[in-house]
């Protein structure tokens, strides 16, 4: 759901059953390895202790995993049956002990119920906000857009559509700023695959999304010739109709399934099953590999979100720019823009350069300058932030491709 209506869909829950019935899923946070080392160093400093490496490693080991603090899920519902009280099953407490709080959660971590209880997840997503604010600003209805407008499919490979080169943006695709196709990972993706149909970017962000299926698997794969990107395993479903295909019984196909996808493997006796219906050995040890697989629904159901969002991109660029900008507008740093292309395009290379140790703020600046020298070389202008029309927190498109951004576009003002 969008973000803006999460907290209503939350309350809608315990108007379907009942507030003594649903709760939010608690969180434990535990201590991690390179804190507890923190304290048993500070601990042993304060008491002028010297210990042996070996003496600091077994107290560390003793801390690490411990429970520091308690939160809440970001959108987990714990749904407790008719008839039944919560604490049959679990302590509920506030989040982090904030008696404040109008949230109650469950005490247990979710994992050691969740055989026993359903949790609903209704998550929060800037897509439908963003796809809400182009319908406002373009009168375009998201959902009458088709999904195989050709020039919209042509920026997940190239960016002519776009009418600017590659040395103009930097890159070679024009997918900077689609939701999941817009990150670095997702766009090397694209640039070794140059996906030209729907179903192709079904397959990829299934790739983009698993663990242990892009990487090191199927990447390889279609780069040695061994399998097409259609051949390769993208999500969980392929598995299973793959082998049912192939003449196995669909009971032992979804069972295979079920195990691949949470990273077990495969068991001797599944292996001989499929060798036995002639399954290619390539195939059989890309299933050993994986470690989670994305269920296909759920690539689709964000293809059209993306592909949507797109659309915008090529057919109305002042509208997506100013929607990107304003879900981005508290990183937005309005004087590093009007500083002009040169001046972004060095801390854009100063972040590349130190990637590794870059904190999180700073590869978000450096994608949002991204977006806006492509907005720039397609002919977007920036007009400074004004006292009296800039809107709060909003960019405005003021006139054909130019925008005023919001007042929080400033650094340090809230």
């Amino acid at each position: 759901y969008s973000g803006e209506c999460q907290a209503a869909i939350h309350a809608y829950t315990e108007e379907l059953f009942g507030k003594e019935q649903v709760f939010r899923a608690g969180t434990i946070s535990t201590l991690a390895e390179r804190t507890a080392y923190g304290f048993v160093k500070n601990y042993l400093d304060s008491k002028g202790i010297v210990a042996r490496n070996a003496e600091i490693n077994r107290l560390v080991r003793g801390c690490s995993g411990v429970r520091r603090t308690t939160g809440q899920h970001p959108g987990g519902m714990v749904v407790i049956p008719v008839g039944c009280s919560v604490c049959e099953f679990t302590p509920v407490q506030y989040p982090a002990n904030d008696r404040n709080s109008v949230t109650i959660t469950t005490h247990f971590d979710f994992h050691s119920i969740d055989e026993t209880l359903v949790k609903l997840d209704i998550l929060g997503h800037d897509d439908p906000t963003v796809l809400r604010m182009l319908q406002d600003m373009t009168g375009v209805d998201p959902l009458q857009i088709p999904l195989d407008d050709p020039d919209t499919m042509s920026i997940f490979s190239g960016v002519e559509a776009l009418k600017v080169r590659p040395e103009d943006i930097g890159e070679e695709v024009g997918t900077i700023g689609i939701p999941e196709f817009g990150t670095r990972f997702v766009r090397g993706m694209l640039k070794e695959t140059r996906p030209k149909t729907f179903g192709d970017l079904v397959r990829i962000s299934g790739f983009s999304h698993g663990t242990d299926v892009w990487a090191n698997n199927a990447q390889d794969l279609i780069k040695n010739g061994i399998a097409t990107l259609e051949e390769a395993i993208a999500t969980r479903d392929d598995i299973m109709l793959y082998l049912i295909q192939r003449g196995l019984p669909s009971k032992h196909a979804f069972t295979i399934m079920e195990q691949v996808r949470k990273g077990r493997g495969l068991k001797p006796e599944d292996i001989e099953a499929m060798k036995a219906k002639e399954v290619p050995q390539w195939y059989i040890e890309s299933c050993q590999k994986i470690s989670y697989m994305f269920p296909k629904a759920h690539a689709v159901a964000y293809v059209m979100m993306s592909f949507r969002i797109a659309y915008f991109k090529v057919h109305h660029p002042d509208a997506f720019y100013a929607a990107y900008f304003t879900t981005k507008a508290e990183e937005f740093d309005a004087d590093l823009i009007l500083a002009g292309p040169d001046q972004m395009r060095r801390v854009i290379q100063k972040v590349e350069n130190n990637w590794a140790d870059a904190t999180a703020k700073d590869k978000s600046v450096a994608s949002i300058l991204e977006v806006a020298l492509e907005a720039m070389a397609r002919g977007i202008r920036f007009l400074p932030v004004d006292l009296y029309r800039s809107d709060a927190t909003k960019f405005r498109v003021v006139e054909p491709n130019t925008l005023l951004p919001p007042l929080i576009g400033l650094q340090g003002l809230g």
